[in-house]
């Protein structure tokens, strides 16, 4: 059993910060990489930001130089730092992480994801 935990969402002012943060337990063998997608009302499920756990990490043209991605791999977490956020920020952002696991004996990178936090940019 593998699970992610999201915390950090909320309200703020545009031209605020936020820091997400993603955490993941359980029957964790290994992860590939760990990221962030987002998804506003009536529109799909788009890639924000990711990063492997040998650090590359990539992020979305519409983020890049307003947020940054990191982690710590002995925590198994990883992090949004969100910069300069805009009204077209606001969405629920959902954790993703690629992982094998004891409980599933394959080399297939399972994919996992969390609830989803609410970050809302409103003045």
């Amino acid at each position: 059993q593998v699970q992610l935990v999201e915390s950090g969402g909320g309200l703020v002012q545009p031209g605020g910060s936020l820091r997400l943060s993603c955490a993941a337990s359980g029957s964790i063998s290994s992860i590939f990489a760990m990221g962030w997608y987002r998804q506003a009302p009536g529109e799909q499920r788009d890639l924000v930001a990711s990063i492997t756990n040998d650090g590359i990490a990539s992020s979305a043209g519409s983020v890049k130089g307003r947020f940054t991605i990191s982690r710590d791999a002995a925590k198994n977490t990883v992090y949004l730092q969100m910069n300069s956020l805009k009204p077209e920020d606001t969405a629920v952002y959902y954790c993703n992480a690629k992982i094998r696991t004891f409980d599933i004996p394959t080399m297939r990178w399972l994919e996992f994801w969390g609830q989803g936090t609410l970050v809302t940019v409103s003045s």
